[in-house]
């Protein structure tokens, strides 16, 4: 089931993000995020009008996926950043793409134009349900991130969305 977040999922939702955090260079944050920022996150997003939205299988959160305005510019209002994220044991399951979906279809209805990622490189996987979803690279950045004492390059992957 794919439903918007709540603040009562503001703990598990950090959970499966401090996995990256501590363990990856997917994210460049360093330091594990408290439920109480993610509820603030999640608060941002609900009050930008921008979905934020959780996988929950069997009655718990197994992922989420989330779109956050691209700049602060209003010129910049009809883009956003998508993200996805999914607990380590719920990966290759159709998770990320089943959030995906849903969050491209609710940010179409609701009037964006265009969908950026930034993805930690390399990384196949990520890469693949981006393009899945007609996202495209647009941009490569090199060695703009320095996490667990190594350079680490940066994707960007964009779609438009026609009316």
């Amino acid at each position: 089931m794919i439903r918007q977040a709540e603040k009562s999922d503001a703990a598990r939702i950090a959970e499966i993000y401090n996995y990256y955090v501590i363990n990856t260079y997917i994210t460049f944050e360093v330091d594990p995020v408290t439920e109480a920022e993610m509820s603030l996150r999640i608060l941002e997003c609900h009050e930008n009008g921008l979905p934020w939205l959780v996988a929950e299988h069997e009655g718990e959160v197994v992922g989420y996926s989330y779109a956050s305005k691209w700049k602060g510019r209003c010129a910049y209002r009809h883009s956003v950043e998508a993200t996805v994220y999914l607990d380590r044991t719920s990966l290759s399951k159709g998770w990320g793409s089943r959030l995906y979906s849903d969050l491209f279809s609710k940010l179409a209805k609701n009037g964006v134009h265009a969908i950026i990622s930034g993805i930690a490189l390399p990384n196949d996987a990520s890469i693949a349900l981006h393009e899945k979803f007609g996202m495209e690279k647009v941009a490569h950045f090199k060695e703009v991130g320095r996490k667990f004492d190594n350079w680490v390059d940066v994707g960007y992957w964009q779609r438009v969305i026609r009316a």
